[in-house]
């Protein structure tokens, strides 16, 4: 029997660091092939063509199979709106899948490469799985990840909550798996690199440090400006060593580097595009605080024990815990809270979301299914119907 083929979807930095240890362990397994369409922010040199990180992970030779697995499509501009991006990477994943013909297409979150690979997959009759559906995002985020959930055929969630959240859509009870957060494995794993290598790497000046990561709020680009300088005036009152990131590229983000060139003449700032996957978590595991209305201060800062400051309402109605500091948009008020998270210096960890066993979870229930005869007919299940 043919192996069955899994296609990988990943169209950023971020998903690529939650759904690598997924790709890993499919590819270790016998009856099993995968393959990777890498698109988006990962094809703009602008946030540093993380490209080349997909590539040094699985095979930067030719003759060699994990380059060949990896096929790369551009699938923007830089400032080209949401809906243009989804339409070319549904062009270009259709015209992929044709030749590549998968049994599986596995989705991760909320962005919209994720949205066009559940479009194609569903409409394609292929088998669509969709990594941490079922959760609270905010801003154009959170319809994003609902609707790529109603065009899923499977679900692999964080928790039971995000379980609850999908039954109550009216997914079937037997097609949503809890295998926690698939980054909790790569977060928690031993052979991340040491602070002193990434220093080096990354020539990061000082030992002490936080970091700072904003993104733009999709649904209103027009405060993204306000909320920027907010920010940076903050960090210029405070006293610390900062390493900032570039945020992603939806419509904003020229607002939020425009700010941050005040930063450059300083010398306890250090600005990247981007920064590797494991050694963005060694940082991390590292700093301080984290600063700014990132993702990574809800999920990956309380595994870790470290504070983080959350600015605005980006992140509404997602985890909470005694680590995260929830602040509003003035610089007086980020500036207070920073002071709040250097008095709580390292917090007890937090393991809501996993201990590092998603990727064996995931694999365990791959194997357990024949994902060739799973129905791709969905309906809705009226929860009046559920025992």
């Amino acid at each position: 029997m043919a192996d069955k083929r899994i296609l990988f979807l990943t169209g950023t930095r971020a998903d690529f660091g939650k759904i690598r240890t997924l790709i890993d362990k499919v590819k270790e397994e016998a009856g099993f092939e995968y393959s990777i369409f890498v698109t988006g922010m990962h094809t703009l040199s602008r946030y540093g063509y993380t490209v080349d990180e997909v590539m040094k992970h699985f095979g930067s030779s030719r003759l060699d199979r994990g380059f060949r697995n990896v096929h790369v499509f551009m699938n923007q501009v830089h400032g080209e709106s949401m809906d243009i991006v989804l339409g070319n990477t549904i062009f270009g994943l259709s015209r992929y899948v044709s030749e590549y013909q998968p049994d599986m297409i596995v989705v991760h979150g909320d962005r919209v490469e994720a949205l066009a690979g559940a479009i194609v997959g569903s409409l394609r009759n292929i088998l669509v799985a969709h990594i941490e559906g079922g959760e609270r995002s905010g801003t154009i985020d959170e319809l994003i990840r609902h609707a790529i959930s109603k065009m899923a055929h499977l679900h692999f969630v964080a928790g039971e909550e995000q379980r609850d959240r999908l039954i109550q859509m009216g997914e079937r009870e037997n097609s949503v798996f809890v295998i926690g957060s698939p980054d909790m494995d790569l977060m928690l794993a031993s052979n991340l690199p040491t602070i002193e290598v990434v220093r080096t790497y990354y020539e990061i000046p000082f030992e002490s440090y936080a970091i700072a990561l904003l993104h733009p709020v999709t649904t209103r680009p027009e405060g993204t400006k306000g909320m920027a300088r907010a920010m940076v005036d903050a960090m210029l009152s405070a006293e610390d060593n900062f390493v900032v990131i570039y945020p992603n590229n939806d419509q904003g983000s020229d607002a939020i580097l425009e700010e941050y060139e005040r930063l450059k003449v300083q010398e306890r700032f250090v600005i990247y595009p981007s920064l590797r996957v494991t050694y963005f978590l060694t940082l991390l595991r590292n700093s301080k605080y984290l600063l700014g209305n990132s993702s990574a201060g809800i999920r990956e800062t309380p595994a870790y024990g470290v504070p983080s400051v959350n600015i605005g309402d980006r992140q509404n109605g997602r985890f909470q815990c005694s680590s995260i500091i929830n602040t509003r948009i003035d610089a007086h008020a980020i500036l207070e809270s920073i002071g709040e998270a250097k008095r709580m210096n390292k917090c007890e960890p937090n393991f809501a979301f996993g201990t590092g066993d998603s990727a064996e979870k995931f694999i365990k229930e791959i194997k357990n299914l024949n994902i060739l005869a799973i129905s791709r007919q969905k309906q809705f299940v009226d929860i009046s119907h559920l025992p």
